[in-house]
């Protein structure tokens, strides 16, 4: 709760200068749909998405995403890419192509040797963000009420980008908000029994995005879904800037009521993506593979949906 109360949640970037293509530069990353030649690895996967470890070498394992008809292998590497280039927090995602070697059938149970690789055409890439969580057990995260314990007079984040982080979340449509989606982290490097000195707030799994908000956290309608995504508006309340995201039945972010310094603070920073690298955004993520709609068509609908942000002004 310490750390919570002290926690930020943005840092200054240069958006136009970012490389959504390239994304985050990681030593670990990779080159957009980079072969990349991995060892099954038998490890337990939490959550209902087709998923698996791969071993890339000694210490060295990876989660992978995978699935033509997976939302969450486009849609996380888009939401996190646009999340670190406005300044917020995310993991970095690389979509990727697999060469899985002694994978089972169906990716789950104990390594087959002496099999054949498997080709995996669609696939991301997880690379943690730097930095360790600061959980009370495993996967345990932050409840986005929560952020109202954060005090800006003990040196937390200010309101405006509490609230900018809540208005981007409705504007990706960040429908499964349960805890474990986002979390605690510290940015400095104390032993983990000594106060954080950078605590941070971040999101840790958005594959859930850039579709509407359903009750279930369905795949189809919430992961990618242009007619769904493009045809949901900002606001459910625009005089009161009540921010349109309707709460799963796990999540914990309803419908939030953004204040004008938090709208400023994000149309600000949103307005400096150029349409190059919004196509770079929604081409490197192969949303066109997902959808049928081309990037260019989704940067038109982007473009639409920020102006329905920069064009309101919102109570103080």
């Amino acid at each position: 709760m310490e750390a919570l109360r002290r926690a930020q949640v943005w840092m200054p970037t240069d958006v136009g200068s970012m490389n959504l293509r390239a994304g985050a530069s990681d030593p670990g990353g990779f080159p957009p749909d980079a072969l990349v030649q991995c060892e099954y690895v038998d490890k337990p996967q939490t959550g209902r998405t087709p998923k698996f470890t791969c071993s890339l070498g000694e210490h060295d394992e990876v989660k992978v995403k995978y699935g033509l008809h997976n939302g969450e292998v486009y849609a996380e590497v888009a939401a996190t890419r646009l999340l670190w280039a406005l300044g917020f927090g995310a993991d970095h995602m690389y979509p990727v192509r697999i060469e899985c070697r002694g994978c089972p059938p169906n990716f789950r149970g104990p390594r087959q040797h002496g099999r054949p690789p498997v080709l995996i055409e669609s696939a991301a890439i997880e690379r943690k963000m730097p930095g360790r969580a600061i959980e009370t057990h495993e996967e345990s995260g932050w409840a986005w009420p929560e952020l109202e314990a954060v005090d800006e007079r003990a040196g937390g984040a200010p309101r405006a980008q509490l609230d900018a982080l809540r208005l981007l979340a409705a504007f990706i449509q960040h429908t499964d908000s349960k805890p474990e989606q986002q979390r605690l982290m510290c940015l400095s490097s104390e032993k983990s029994h000594e106060p954080c000195a950078q605590p941070f707030l971040m999101l840790n799994d958005v594959g859930q995005t850039f579709g509407h908000a359903n009750r279930f956290n369905r795949d189809a309608p919430g992961s990618v879904n242009f007619d769904e995504w493009s045809h949901t508006p900002v606001w459910s309340d625009a005089k009161r800037c009540v921010a349109d995201l309707s709460k799963s039945v796990t999540g914990t972010l309803d419908h939030p009521v953004i204040g004008e310094e938090g709208r400023r603070f994000l149309a600000d920073r949103m307005v400096q993506l150029s349409d190059a690298q919004l196509h770079d955004l929604f081409d490197v993520a192969h949303f066109e593979r997902r959808s049928g709609h081309t990037a260019d068509e989704w940067v038109d609908a982007f473009k639409r949906k920020r102006d329905e942000i920069v064009n309101r002004q919102c109570p103080k």
